[in-house]
């Protein structure tokens, strides 16, 4: 859906009769929308929500506590099963 909404604004830019005028007006929403914080705050949940979602190292859980130094650790039950 991302790639179809950029392709239709990159053909629209490309091919828009209005002339450079509004080509820049286009350009420089996109920069300032590129720019916002709010938008790289998005990217970046985003990404991070995919890099758990791929990440072939298990979650780990505490199973139990031996003595105030140590832990034993074992991997996270599924939430899906």
């Amino acid at each position: 859906m991302v790639r179809f909404l950029a392709a239709l604004g990159v053909g629209y830019v490309l091919g828009a009769k209005a002339g450079r005028k509004r080509y820049e007006q286009i350009n420089r929403a996109y920069r300032t929308v590129a720019a916002s914080p709010a938008t790289k705050k998005a990217v970046d949940v985003g990404r991070q929500k995919l890099s758990e979602k791929l990440s072939t190292q298990p979650k780990l859980t505490e199973l139990r506590e031996i003595d105030d130094a140590t832990t034993v650790l074992g991997p996270e039950e599924s939430r899906n099963n």
